[in-house]
């Protein structure tokens, strides 16, 4: 790292609150509350919690942003529309652009093995450019396989999903706003430092363990958010901890636009997402599937089962 670089400074942070969202699933959500309801390109982070056969997050439409979806317990099964599904399981992700409408299904996995293991991820909401809006629907699934792994020492471990840490990069071309995205494991007496470009908007959050940045100490389940005033963002888990911090430091490029959202269409103004509405209610305009569609795994999932056209891969299969 070059000289004459700064520490971003904390903007806010919070506890990120366990709520029901979906079918009988708990959720903390950070972004997209009352404590922060946007922070461009960013539109929601949830950290979910789901138990097979009981609940899930069945079929609903989508459009003009894109979702990022990354399982650390359990598997999840997609469904849309479109045709498109598949199975997601620890460590693998999807990048999906709603773009124009989609409506899909995500429910967890019943595992043979494990049957009670419910289903533990993120899933972060991306706003897309207004040029893209109504871009056509894609998927991108990023198997945990295809994810490189940085070992700066032995206390510090990074999961490099998007951008580029500790000179080891990512896969390119993941979604359409760009995006950083890192897994990061921190053990007690460990410091990490990570470079985050000028107009990135950047935040972290801690998923177990704690943190002390800028002499301040945050724990589990708190979303901390910087300001765009330095060039990288850096922190410890202290000597004295009795865990490991494991946490992902999330950074977007800043939209300049306007966002107009409800629940999951978003627009830059009231009058497109008035004709959002229409589309999706007259099933044109990308949503003409949406009316007759069903998604088969709604009622439920178990490994081996037959969403879309294709099995479902058991977890020993990948």
């Amino acid at each position: 790292m070059s000289g004459n670089m700064n520490p971003r400074t904390v903007l806010k942070y919070f506890l990120a609150r366990e709520q029901a969202e979906g079918r009988g699933a708990r959720v903390r959500r950070s972004i997209g509350t009352i404590n922060l309801r946007n922070f461009t390109p960013f539109l929601m982070l949830d950290h979910f919690h789901v138990t097979p056969g009981i609940g899930g997050f069945p079929s609903h439409p989508h459009h003009g942003q894109e979702t990022i979806t990354y399982i650390t317990h359990g598997a999840m099964a997609h469904e849309d529309f479109t045709g498109s599904a598949g199975i997601l399981y620890p460590g693998d992700l999807q990048f999906m652009t709603a773009g124009k409408g989609v409506v899909h299904s995500e429910i967890p996995v019943k595992l043979k093995d494990d049957p009670t293991q419910a289903c533990i991820g993120m899933q972060l909401w991306v706003d897309l450019p207004e040029n893209l809006k109504n871009t056509p629907p894609r998927y991108r699934d990023l198997k945990k396989k295809e994810i490189p792994i940085a070992k700066p020492n032995d206390k510090v471990e990074v999961k490099v999903i998007s951008g580029s840490s500790y000179g080891i990069g990512s896969l390119r071309d993941l979604a359409y706003t760009p995006v950083c995205y890192y897994h990061y494991t921190v053990k007690p007496g460990g410091e990490f430092k990570q470079e985050v470009p000028a107009d990135f908007n950047s935040f972290i959050y801690l998923m177990e363990g704690g943190l002390t940045i800028n002499d301040k100490e945050y724990d589990q389940y708190n979303a901390i958010f910087f300001n765009r005033d330095g060039d990288y963002i850096e922190g410890k888990n202290p000597a004295n901890a009795t865990k490991d911090a494991s946490f992902v430091l999330i950074g977007g490029e800043a939209l300049d636009q306007k966002i107009v959202q409800h629940g999951p269409f978003v627009e830059t103004s009231v009058e497109k997402m008035h004709e959002v509405f229409r589309n999706y209610q007259h099933g044109i305009n990308g949503f003409e599937k949406a009316r007759e569609w069903e998604a088969k795994i709604d009622i439920g999932v178990e490994e081996g089962d037959v969403i879309g056209n294709t099995a479902t891969p058991k977890k020993d299969e990948l």
